[in-house]
C-alpha cells in the first residue's frame, strides 16, 4: 500500500465502471472516484448519465457514456462482453437500483420482477461479464451499493428488501470465490440518504421525524457521504478488505 505512487487512495490510471451514475448517490460516486483520479464508464439509461460526463470531464478526467437498461438481461450480457473486450476495467461500482413501495398483499409479479431484475440479476450479470477479467489477471476492485435493507426488513418493500439481502450475499460468496484471485469484492450499505428514493419518506412530517431522532448524526446522509467509501474500497488502502457490507448511515445501525 505504501509504495502506490500518490498514496494508497489514488486512483490515478484506473478506469471504473459506474451503474445508475446519472443523479443521487450514483452521480456521488462517480465524480468522488473522478477526484481521486479515476476515469470512467457511465452505465445507464439513455440520456441520464450526460450531466454526470460533463462533470467527470470538468474533472479533469476521462467519461464515456455506456446506454443500459438493466432489466434488459440480454443487453446486460451485451454490454458486459463489449466492455471486458475493449477496456481495462479495473473497478465496477453496481449503483443502479429501483424501489417501489406497496403493501405485500398487493404485490404483483411484474412488481416483484421489475426490482429483482435491476436490483440483482442485472447486478450480478454485469458483475460476472467484468469480473471475469479481473479474476484471470488478477486484480480488481467490485463494490455493489446494498442498503439497511440487506439488514433489515422494512416497510412496504420487500422486494427491494429481497434484492439488498441478496447483494450482500453476492457479495460474500463472490469474496470467497474471487479472493484468492486478487479481486476484492465488498458492498455499501447506505443509511437513510436524500435522494429521490426517499422523498415520500423525507415528505411524510412524522415518519422522517422519526427516522432522524434515531440517527446520531441527526441528519439525512448525502451523495458525498457515500463517495468516500466507494473510493477507500475501489483503492489500494482496501486490498485486505473482502466480503465486507461497510454500512454508511450516521450511526443508525448502532442505535
Amino acid at each position: 500500500m505504501s509504495g502506490t505512487p500518490g498514496g494508497p487512495f489514488n486512483l490515478h490510471g484506473r478506469t471504473a465502471v459506474v451503474t445508475g451514475a446519472g443523479r443521487g448517490l450514483g452521480q456521488g460516486v462517480a465524480l468522488g472516484l473522478a477526484r481521486a483520479g479515476a476515469d470512467l464508464v457511465l452505465v445507464g439509461l439513455a440520456g441520464s448519465q450526460d450531466e454526470t460526463a460533463k462533470m467527470v470531464v470538468d474533472l479533469g478526467r476521462d467519461a464515456q457514456v455506456v446506454d443500459l437498461d438493466m432489466s434488459d438481461h440480454d443487453e446486460v450480457a451485451r454490454v458486459g462482453t463489449e466492455l471486458a473486450a475493449s477496456r481495462h476495467i479495473d473497478i465496477l461500482v453496481s449503483n443502479a437500483g429501483i424501489i417501489e413501495r406497496e403493501d405485500t398483499v398487493d404485490l404483483t409479479p411484474e412488481s416483484w420482477n421489475r426490482v429483482l431484475d435491476v436490483n440483482l440479476s442485472g447486478l450480478f450479470f454485469l458483475t460476472q461479464h467484468l469480473g471475469r477479467p479481473m479474476v484471470e489477471r488478477g486484480s480488481g476492485k467490485i463494490v455493489s451499493i446494498a442498503s439497511l435493507l440487506a439488514f433489515q426488513g422494512g416497510i412496504r418493500v420487500i422486494s427491494y428488501a429481497a434484492s439488498k439481502h441478496a447483494v450482500a450475499g453476492i457479495t460474500k460468496a463472490l469474496a470467497n470465490e474471487w479472493g484468492g484471485s486478487g479481486v476484492q469484492v465488498n458492498a455499501i450499505a447506505p443509511g437513510y440518504m436524500a435522494t429521490d428514493n426517499t422523498t415520500a419518506l423525507r415528505e411524510d412530517p412524522e415518519r422522517s421525524r422519526t427516522i432522524l431522532e434515531r440517527i446520531p448524526a441527526g441528519r439525512w446522509g448525502t451523495p458525498d457521504d457515500i463517495a468516500g467509501a466507494a473510493v477507500f474500497l475501489s483503492s489500494s488502502a482496501a486490498d485486505y478488505v473482502n466480503g465486507h457490507v461497510l454500512v454508511v448511515d450516521g450511526g443508525w445501525m448502532a442505535r
